[in-house]
């Protein structure tokens, strides 16, 4: 029979009850990219929404600050294992730029400055569930972060929320980007720990 000392319950564990399984807490904001950072300027800069059936829809940088405005205070989390709590943005919902957006699609395909792409289900991106963000804690997104403008979609792995978006193609049957090519899920749900394919 084992002895059991009364009161002795192991290591002491952090409380973390908004950090998903395998993830640590950084107080950093860790740069990783798939290549070299592209310098958009904002002058140069557009965001195209395409359909299935090719009808685009277009916003210069100017007429993207122009509509309504969201302040998403969300945690992020890298499929590299880390997680920050309680970021803060501002930028336009996906609800917002899909308003009026006619299509049968289910899957879309973002597109970045640089040639990065990463899917996600057309569902993932409505329902206050993401947002085309330029503003991080209160200042101009850095460009080692994605700016001028990146793709936030907080509920799965950072990877999914495309730095430099330039537009998001809409499609009927699910295509691959760049990282799940090379392995990674297709989904990407943190809770799940999806990180490759057959996670």
């Amino acid at each position: 029979m084992g002895i059991v000392t009364p009161g002795f319950q192991g290591r002491p564990r952090a409380e973390a009850p908004d950090l998903p399984p395998g993830q640590y807490l950084t107080p950093d904001f860790p740069v990783l990219s798939a290549g070299p950072t592209p310098r958009v300027p904002r002058d140069q800069w557009e965001f195209v929404i395409s359909t299935e059936a090719g009808t685009e829809y277009r916003w210069s940088w100017d007429e993207m600050m122009a509509l309504p405005q969201e302040t998403p205070t969300v945690d992020i989390h890298c499929v590299t294992r880390w997680s920050k709590l309680g970021t803060s943005w501002r930028g336009v919902s996906l609800d917002t730029l899909l308003d009026g957006v006619d299509t049968a699609a289910d899957y879309a395909l973002a597109h970045s400055y640089g040639g990065y792409t990463t899917n996600l289900p057309l569902e993932d991106l409505r329902d206050g569930q993401a947002w085309l963000v330029h503003t991080y804690d209160g200042d101009d997104l850095p460009a080692e972060h994605g700016g001028p403008a990146r793709l936030l979609v907080p509920h799965l792995y950072f990877w999914k929320s495309a730095k430099w978006v330039r537009g998001i193609h809409l499609t009927v049957e699910d295509t691959p980007g760049f990282w799940e090519t090379a392995g990674y899920h297709d989904y990407g749900d943190p809770w799940r720990e999806q990180r490759y394919q057959g996670d």
